[in-house]
C-alpha cells in the first residue's frame, strides 16, 4: 500500500482544519490544468437547518459556472482531490489552493511534476474585531457569475466600486427574503419577479434558491420593454439556467404557467407600478411578496391641489415636506390595505438612506383572513386615515382590490 506524501497528508490536515473548526472565510483554487475551466472557490454557508455547508463554485471558460454543495467532510475530500497529484482521474485539477480564515491564510501549491510546496500557516483563531474593523458577511462573494454578467463584479470577481451599493442591496434583499424561506413550501417554487427591468434581483433571488438552498425553482421576469427581456433571456442563457423564463408582457393580463405564484418580488416598480404588482400578487394568492416602491407621485399630485389646507396643510404647504409625507403615508395605507386581505406586512429598510432615498421593502406574508368585526375596524382606520389626509378618490390599490374608501362625493 503507498504511503501517502507528507506534504500531501500536511496539507489535508489544513484544509481539514480550516472546514471542520469553522475557520474558513474562502478557498480559491488557481492555475487550472483542465481547459475548459478558469479557476474554482468555495465559500461557506448555513442550509436552512443551520448545519454548515460549503458551495464549490467552478468558473468555465464558456462564462458558465458548475455548483456543489458540500458537506465539510466532503468537502475536505474535494479540495483535496482537486490540490493532489496523486488522486486519479480529476486530481491535480489545480495548481494552487488558497485557504483565508479566521486562524491566518496559507497557499498549497502543487506543480505539474507532482512535487508539493505549501506557504503559511493556520495559528490561533483570532477574535473578531468590532465596529468599522469587522467586515460584513454577505450571502454574495461577487464572484458569482451572474455578477459579473451583470455588470456588478469584474472578471476576477471584485466588486466594481462604483457598483457597491447595488452590491449591497441586493445582498440585504437575499437576507430579507432568507427570513421567510421557512414561509414558503417545500416543493418546487414558482417566482414571478414583477416589472423586472434589469433583473438584478431575479439572477440573484434565483441564485440564492436554487444554487444556496438547492430549490427548484421556476422564474419569470415579467416587463413592458422587450430589449430588457430580450438581455436577460441572453444572460440566463448564458449562466445555464434553464429555470428562467423572461417575458415581453403586462402583469395585468399575465400569469405564470405554473398558476399560482409561492413568492413575488418587484424592486422600484414606478409610482402606482408597485400598486399593480401588488394587487396582481394578493389577486394569485402569493405567499410571500417583497416589494421596494419607488416615486410616490400619486398622492403628493392629490395633495398638491390642496396645499395648505386640511389637517395636514401646515406640512402640504411646504413642497420638500409633503413629499416625504405622502412617501410614508402612501406605503403606510398600502400596507394596511394587504392586511386587511389577509397579509402580515413589515415596513422594512433595505439599504443605507444614504445611498438611496428609495429604501423601504414592503414584505408581506399571507396569514389567516381577519374575523369580520376586526376586517370592519380596519376598514374604519384605512377610510379615516384617507379623510384625513384629503385624499379625494380611492388609491390605485384600493381601487383594484375594490375601493374601501369612497368620498361622499363619489358615492
Amino acid at each position: 500500500m503507498p504511503v501517502e506524501d507528507p506534504k500531501l497528508t500536511r496539507a489535508r490536515d489544513m484544509i481539514s482544519r480550516a472546514v471542520e473548526e469553522r475557520l474558513l472565510r474562502k478557498a480559491v483554487l488557481s492555475k487550472s490544468r483542465l481547459p475548459d475551466v478558469i479557476k474554482a472557490s468555495a465559500l461557506p454557508f448555513e442550509d436552512k437547518n443551520g448545519e454548515m455547508r460549503l458551495r464549490l463554485e467552478t468558473y468555465m471558460t464558456d462564462g458558465k459556472a458548475l455548483h456543489e454543495n458540500l458537506t465539510p467532510a466532503e468537502a475536505v475530500e474535494r479540495l483535496t482531490e482537486l490540490i493532489s497529484p496523486e488522486s486519479p482521474g480529476r486530481g491535480g485539477s489545480f495548481g494552487q489552493l488558497d485557504l483565508v480564515t479566521a486562524a491566518g491564510q496559507c497557499s498549497i501549491m502543487c506543480s505539474k511534476k507532482g512535487s508539493m510546496a505549501i506557504s503559511g500557516r493556520l495559528g490561533e483563531k483570532r477574535a473578531e474585531t468590532g465596529g468599522h474593523d469587522r467586515q460584513k458577511r454577505y450571502i454574495l462573494s461577487g464572484e458569482e457569475p451572474f455578477l459579473r454578467l451583470l455588470g456588478i463584479s469584474d472578471g476576477d470577481g471584485r466588486v466594481i466600486e462604483r457598483r457597491r451599493a447595488k452590491f449591497r442591496q441586493i445582498n440585504r434583499f437575499l437576507e430579507l427574503l432568507r427570513d421567510v424561506m421557512p414561509k414558503l413550501p417545500e416543493k418546487e417554487l414558482t417566482v414571478c419577479d414583477y416589472c423586472c427591468g434589469k433583473s438584478y434581483l431575479s439572477f440573484a433571488v434565483y441564485h440564492y434558491l436554487t444554487v444556496i438552498l438547492g430549490r427548484k425553482v421556476r422564474m419569470y421576469g415579467i416587463d413592458l420593454k422587450a430589449d430588457m427581456t430580450a438581455l436577460c433571456s441572453e444572460t440566463a442563457e448564458k449562466l445555464g439556467w434553464e429555470g428562467m423564463t423572461f417575458e415581453c408582457a403586462d402583469i395585468a393580463g399575465w400569469s405564470p404557467p405554473g398558476g399560482t405564484p409561492h413568492l413575488v418580488i418587484s424592486l422600484h416598480a414606478c409610482d402606482t407600478a408597485t400598486d399593480i404588482v401588488l394587487s396582481k400578487a394578493v389577486s394569485c394568492g402569493a405567499r410571500v411578496i417583497l416589494s421596494t416602491p419607488c416615486c410616490h407621485h400619486e398622492l403628493n399630485g392629490m395633495l398638491e391641489k390642496i396645499a395648505g389646507k386640511g389637517e395636514y396643510g401646515y406640512i402640504t404647504r411646504h413642497s420638500i415636506l409633503r413629499q416625504k409625507l405622502c412617501d410614508a403615508a402612501t406605503d403606510a395605507l398600502r400596507a394596511a390595505r394587504l392586511e386587511y386581505e389577509g397579509y402580515s406586512v413589515e415596513a422594512l429598510e433595505l439599504i443605507d438612506p444614504d445611498e438611496t432615498p428609495k429604501n423601504v421593502m414592503l414584505r408581506c406574508v399571507k396569514s389567516k383572513r381577519p374575523q369580520d368585526a376586526v376586517r370592519e375596524s380596519m376598514r374604519e382606520d384605512y377610510i379615516r386615515a384617507c379623510r384625513g389626509l384629503g385624499v379625494k378618490e380611492p388609491l390605485t390599490l384600493d381601487r383594484l382590490l375594490g375601493a374601501l374608501y369612497i368620498p361622499a362625493g363619489q358615492l
